[in-house]
């Protein structure tokens, strides 16, 4: 049996050779898959490749034509328990297709014994979408995530498909469905000052004021601590250009010591100076007292375009021990494309150093993208923006309300918040989000 294995697998990677493609098998898959499409004009190819996939082990082929439009995917049923974690993975390679993460789709659907749409709490349990992985040296990418089943399912129906991608093509392989351990637990405690530094004339003399509240933050054991827009020059009665300074500098060199010694993140608005050109920056000092990275504001109010300030033209992310973040700096907040480009890239936490602005963006923006947004603000007015943290149903789970002290929340960054109607919204969305700059 092996050495006919070996001797048909030796066949094919000779015909692969010479034809440039490997012999399939036409819409007809091993082991209870079956082909579907939405409507039989839109219908895609179907193949099977006995011997395909990065171990040899075979794939499922799903191959569009040049027109636009096709749209189909396999799908095989399995027996899942109710209430149980479980373990998908696969493995996926697209060829001439534009935006995989759109195009080359896993998902899974949760039946009961008859076949029927499963109720959660007080909905339908919705379908959910596996999160794209990296991908490896020969274009295989991972997708892979756990779930715990919902409590009246008996079968997991999983799809794996192409769509809207004209003359690509999608190979999926190595595909499970296994009982694993509960999803891990992620929670981290995030901070905010709400304070508007005083009586300073110099950066130093504003960095200074923001020390015992760093140190605030970590008697409450924060993770990360978001402070406030522009501190080296906020009500010292400098200009932006004046306070203006390198990155790496004095005040990444002094809120780095502080972030060392409290064992925490700080994120601080501060002027940068490169050369000619002046950026209004956020840095991120990390724990062990060193810069992790830093942002500069893209989107620039009149004021400071008039002031010669100029614009940052990157969203860069940042690993942490707890998380992945981004940030940006207050105008941004009234413009989506800065907060999706961040979650695009996988920033699961954003802060945001404010002077003012409108709340309800800030929910907004932590909504749209399913992230946790953490504001430090100026304003004092009622109906202006608040200090505090945002989860991703966009409300304010902690807010600063003295000036002068920091709040504090804990979240869970691991579980994705279930949506009425919507299911697993954070999946769904780069699924369905439009085509960015991002892909």
């Amino acid at each position: 049996m092996l050495w006919n294995k070996i001797i048909a697998a030796a066949a094919w990677a000779a015909l692969a050779a010479v034809s440039g493609c490997a012999p399939r098998q036409a819409a007809t898959g091993p082991e209870g898959w079956t082909p579907h499409a939405p409507r039989a004009e839109i219908r895609p190819a179907f193949f099977h490749e006995p011997f395909g996939g990065p171990g040899g082990g075979g794939c499922l082929v799903v191959s569009a034509e040049r027109r636009e439009g096709q749209d189909g995917w396999w799908a095989k049923t399995f027996p899942v328990e109710g209430g149980r974690p479980y373990r998908f993975s696969a493995r996926r390679k697209a060829t001439g297709v534009a935006v995989p993460r759109r195009s080359c789709v896993a998902r899974i659907v949760w039946r009961d014994e008859q076949g029927r749409p499963v109720r959660g709490e007080d909905d339908v349990a919705r379908p959910v979408y596996p999160r794209d992985g990296d991908a490896d040296a020969d274009g295989w990418t991972e997708v892979a995530d756990t779930y715990v089943v919902p409590s009246g399912a008996a079968a997991a129906v999983v799809e794996l498909g192409l769509r809207w991608a004209p003359g690509g093509t999608v190979r999926w392989s190595d595909v499970s469905l296994l009982p694993a351990d509960s999803p891990p637990s992620r929670k981290v405690r995030l901070a905010a000052v709400h304070f508007r530094p005083g009586g300073g004339k110099t950066p130093q003399d504003n960095r200074e004021q923001f020390a015992p509240l760093i140190a605030e933050a970590a008697r409450q054991k924060a993770d990360l601590v978001c402070l406030g827009e522009c501190l080296t020059d906020a009500f010292t009665g400098m200009s932006h250009v004046e306070a203006a300074e390198p990155v790496p500098g004095p005040s990444t060199e002094y809120f780095g010591s502080l972030a060392r010694r409290h064992n925490l993140y700080v994120v601080a608005g501060i002027l940068e100076r490169q050369g000619e050109l002046v950026y209004n920056t956020a840095v991120l000092l990390g724990p062990d007292g060193r810069l992790v990275g830093s942002y500069r504001k893209v989107c620039l109010p009149r004021e400071e375009i008039e002031a010669g300030v100029a614009p940052g033209a990157d969203y860069p992310v940042f690993d942490t021990r707890f998380g992945r973040v981004g940030m940006m700096v207050c105008w941004d907040v009234h413009f989506p494309e800065v907060a999706r480009n961040l979650a695009a890239r996988g920033a699961e936490v954003i802060a945001l150093p404010i002077w003012g602005g409108n709340p309800t963006l800030a929910a907004a923006r932590a909504i749209e993208n399913q992230v946790f947004l953490v504001t430090s603000t100026y304003s004092d007015r009622a109906d202006w923006m608040k200090t505090g943290v945002w989860d991703p149903r966009g409300r304010l789970i902690a807010e600063g309300e003295k000036w002068g002290t920091v709040v504090t929340a804990e979240v869970d960054l691991g579980p994705p918040v279930p949506w009425l109607h919507l299911g697993d919204f954070r999946g769904r969305i780069p699924r369905e989000r439009p085509v960015g700059e991002n892909d």
